[in-house]
């Protein structure tokens, strides 16, 4: 059985919802996992920060907006007068749930009970689309079996226990319908995987029922050879390691939620990124099969905060950089890129939430400094071959470009660049020029 999985773009209106169900109704049985239509969690979001604020009555305004969209939405969706009243009992009840939250003292519990409706919205609208037009479709509420820890990770044997009933519960359905994104916490409260959870809550699916493949639907070919929003000329990359794509996630190809990859590469479980607007293209397929060497893509990933830490008590001294490490690891911050001499080290986070704190820290171990407004550009692929030396075409692609810092060597797959956030546009263009020949893409 294969998973898909939808965006919230791909289900972001009812003629989209429709290209949705003509692509899964193939006859194939499989799990649909689906986000929020588009821009309903963002509305989710603001209802609860107005609650927080205590304006009540701006929360309650934005909710009936809401609610008359999401009329408009079952009015447009359905074709008969029975599902068009399903349709509208699913807005009411669910509004009614978030008319509730509203009510009293408001706190996190209650903020994910509201962030959750657009997912259980969703996924019972295309349910209710799916049955009305004849396709043996039912609801997998997620909510029955995704599960995370106390740490807020992933709980990947819980959920491995618990789906497995759940399905047997609804055995022989063509298609199940689930929601991305949400889950229970260990007190059994509603929680969530955090943004861009959805395409986690298809691979922890993909890796706990054995999946023979995962499907990323959204609104581009694939993963391209660098960034279409600052780079002309931009092409779709065929087939990525797991690797590869784990690290062009993880800095700034926003296409795949950086922690998708680990599940499918832990069970070897493909993944294709596929364009619902562009069904019959290949995608972009993720696997443990090596195709091609060589470079396969560049990402930038922004917000960096370069902090250089200059001290003699480093010098011929052993401990000096796990007690640096410690700091970071007691503000659960992490680090992306670090580099070293003989009396300095020099790292990288993109979390500033605990900086001031960790700051005051360093500061015990020497001369501190920070540089803001940073960009890491990472390039990606077979980085170390005997046929071509790639890092000398990365440096004089970007010769003249100031470098703040170099990670290379820690990957086979990844080189690195710290620089200046102004450079960015110029540096990925330089590289995708210098890099990627048309032909050999």
């Amino acid at each position: 059985m294969k998973v898909f999985k939808f965006g919230g773009t791909s289900v972001g209106s009812p003629e989209n919802m429709r290209s949705v169900m003509n692509i899964i109704t193939d006859g194939e049985p499989k799990i649909v996992v689906l986000s929020a239509m588009s821009g309903t969690t963002n509305t989710l979001v603001e209802i609860s920060n107005c609650l927080y604020e205590g304006k009540k009555e701006e929360a309650h305004k934005i909710i009936a907006d809401l609610k008359a969209k999401y009329a408009t939405v079952v009015t447009d969706l359905y074709e008969t007068t029975e599902f068009r009243a399903k349709g509208q009992d699913i807005i009411d009840q669910h509004f009614d749930k978030l008319e509730d939250q509203a009510e009293g003292e408001f706190g996190p519990v209650k903020e994910q009970v509201i962030l959750a409706q657009g997912e259980l919205i969703s996924t019972a609208l295309v349910t209710y689309l799916l049955n009305e037009n004849g396709h043996d479709a039912t609801l997998l509420p997620s909510l029955e079996f995704m599960r995370i820890n106390a740490d807020k990770q992933a709980d990947i044997a819980a959920i491995k226990d618990l789906i497995k009933p759940a399905l047997e519960l609804n055995k022989g359905k063509q298609i199940y319908i689930t929601q991305g994104f949400i889950c229970r916490n260990i007190y059994g409260d509603i929680d969530n995987l955090q943004r861009g959870g959805s395409d986690y809550t298809a691979t922890l699916i993909g890796a706990a029922i054995g999946s023979e493949e995962v499907q990323i639907w959204t609104d581009i070919d694939g993963f391209h050879n660098n960034d279409p929003r600052y780079v002309d000329k931009t092409q779709k990359i065929d087939n990525l390691l797991f690797t590869e794509a784990a690290e062009l996630a993880y800095f700034g190809a926003k296409i795949l939620h950086p922690l998708t990859i680990l599940p499918a590469r832990e069970a070897n479980i493909p993944v294709r990124l596929k364009n619902t607007m562009n069904p019959k293209d290949s995608g972009t397929l993720i696997s443990n099969d090596k195709t091609i060497e060589g470079l396969k893509a560049v990402a930038a990933k922004d917000n960096i905060i370069a902090i250089r830490i200059l001290s003699d008590r480093m010098l011929m001294a052993y401990g000096f950089l796990r007690a640096v490490f410690e700091v970071f690891e007691k503000y659960k911050t992490a680090i992306d890129m670090i580099a070293t001499s003989e009396v300095s080290v020099s790292l990288t986070i993109d979390n500033d939430q605990y900086l001031n704190q960790i700051l005051d820290e360093l500061n015990e171990f020497g001369d501190v400094e920070v540089d803001r407004e940073h960009t890491i550009v990472c390039v990606v692929g077979d980085m170390i071959s005997e046929q071509k030396v790639f890092s000398k075409q990365v440096f004089e692609a970007i010769e003249g470009i100031p470098v703040r810092m170099i990670s290379y060597g820690g990957s086979q797959y990844n080189m690195s660049i710290l620089i200046n956030s102004k450079y960015k546009k110029d540096t990925l263009q330089r590289l995708s020029d210098h890099l990627f020949d048309e032909e050999d893409i």
